[in-house]
């Protein structure tokens, strides 16, 4: 049977380490978004004798495993074990206390630990061995690892930033959306307590809570005391924008904000917080000028559509609460929004500028996007509009030769405005040929910290290049 081990040292305590691979969505955490791979339920813990299952896609088949927990030796030892349609596989992670290295003047901080990871990988595969060999498996099994450690790393340091915030009940709407599920594993691992708004009947032992703003229904009780909400529900802006589908896009946002929003003033204990997702589409076309949060709206449907959405709220910042509206650029997953829509195209080598390519592109990794929420969550100083994009947006064109350059792929083939126009008329308009570049100037004056502030770095790390 193959074996693959490797030691890491994390900088954090070695009891913290272990505590974070038991919490729910750690496992979500752990999986990259490349690998489309994920868990069934993102929110599972590991928990012994039990077993979690995920689902992974080859090609168009969907293929389901199950990892279940064999052993847990409490702060010491962790044994998983898989099955698939085609291999299994044990993996053994072994945790060890470790002092902090010692200063250059020789003084060591004893109060201080790392800890030692040490994950052995046993696997088996089946008659399709052949056509898998095994340093293909190896070198998988790297690409893997070396994404989890940072990961892992970088979620222990968010998290360490805010302790002093504490453990928070987090009620979340737009939980099952590219952000949203992400931003749940990502707190529940971090020891907060996540419940998710769903528009089905609630499960109430898995921490949801029932609404349906359509209907102007919401279970307000169960809302009663929660620490901060995180508002992401909104209906998917692509598409040809009709006028059946403007009307759904803008009343998907201002009518659930406003129901939202109204619901939460009314409790006798509001929450401390609301982040309520909006988008950088407030500022229109800003041509060749950089803006912030100063800015005032610019023209276009999508800055109409964020003007109502961010006054929705107005019930609950009336009532006292602090509310942010985070203004999000063009997220960064393969997952889906537009980095996936671009991928088949580039990967064929078909890839280009659209239009003249010069347009500016505000776009923000999908981590960042996460601890960028998490930090408007915990920093209280933060309040009114918050531009969640990366400090460095880039040019259309330098977009499809970076993503080429990643990919391996030439980008020669441009994609002219007027076949954008026609084929997706004002959407493509305003989504492709519209130029933004929008600064995050009140994020980073707080004092957060990108961890992906470059685009060849952030795509090579969200398609595990």
């Amino acid at each position: 049977m193959p074996d693959y081990a490797r030691i890491t040292r994390v900088p954090f305590p070695a009891g913290e380490v272990f505590d974070w691979h038991l919490r729910p969505g750690a496992s979500s955490r752990l999986t990259p978004d490349w690998l489309q791979m994920r868990p069934v339920d993102p929110l599972c813990a590991v928990e012994s004798g039990v077993a979690a299952e995920f689902e992974m896609r080859l090609g168009p088949v969907p293929l389901r495993f199950r990892v279940g927990c064999r052993e847990i030796d409490h702060g010491r030892r962790i044994v998983q074990a898989g099955s698939g349609p085609m291999w299994s596989f044990s993996h053994e992670r072994l945790f060890r206390s470790v002092l902090a290295e010692q200063e250059p003047e020789g003084e060591q901080h004893a109060a201080e630990a790392a800890c030692r990871l040490e994950e052995r990988i046993h696997w088996q595969a089946s008659g399709v061995r052949r056509l898998w060999p095994e340093r293909r498996t190896v070198a998988a099994l790297s690409r893997l690892l070396d994404f989890r450690e940072t990961r892992l790393e970088r979620d222990l340091a968010r998290h360490a930033s805010a302790a002093s915030s504490g453990s928070m009940r987090i009620a979340i709407t737009g939980a099952s959306g590219l952000v949203g599920a992400a931003l749940c594993s990502f707190l529940a691992s971090g020891g907060h307590r996540v419940e998710r708004l769903v528009r089905r009947p609630a499960a109430s032992d898995r921490g949801e809570i029932f609404w349906d703003p359509a209907r102007g229904e919401i279970d307000a009780a169960s809302l009663e005391g929660v620490d901060a909400v995180v508002h992401l529900a909104g209906a998917n802006i692509a598409g040809r924008w009709t006028r059946e589908y403007r009307r759904h896009i803008l009343e998907s946002r201002s009518v659930g904000t406003g129901l939202l929003a109204k619901t939460l003033a009314s409790l006798s204990r509001p929450p401390r917080v609301l982040v309520s997702s909006s988008a950088i589409g407030f500022y229109g076309d800003t041509g060749g000028r950089v803006v912030d949060e100063s800015a005032a709206a610019g023209e276009g449907f999508l800055a109409q559509v964020c003007r109502a959405w961010e006054a929705a709220t107005l019930p609950l910042e009336d009532a006292g609460v602090r509310v942010v509206h985070l203004r999000t650029g063009i997220v960064l997953t393969p997952r889906g929004g537009a980095l996936a829509r671009l991928l088949p195209p580039f990967r064929a080598g078909l890839g280009g500028p659209v239009g003249s390519g010069a347009q500016s592109m505000s776009w923000i990794a999908a981590d960042d996007a996460i601890g960028a929420i998490h930090h408007c969550l915990t920093c209280d100083t933060l309040r009114g509009p918050v531009n969640a994009t990366s400090p460095e947006p880039v040019s259309n064109a330098e977009f499809g030769r970076v993503l080429g350059r990643v990919l391996h792929r030439p980008t020669r083939l441009p994609l002219p405005a007027a076949l954008v126009r026609m084929a997706l008329g004002e959407m493509g308009e305003q989504l492709l040929l519209a130029s933004q570049s929008v600064a995050p100037a009140r994020l980073l004056d707080s004092g957060f910290r990108f961890e992906l502030p470059g685009l060849e770095a952030a795509l090579r790390f969200a398609l595990g290049r």
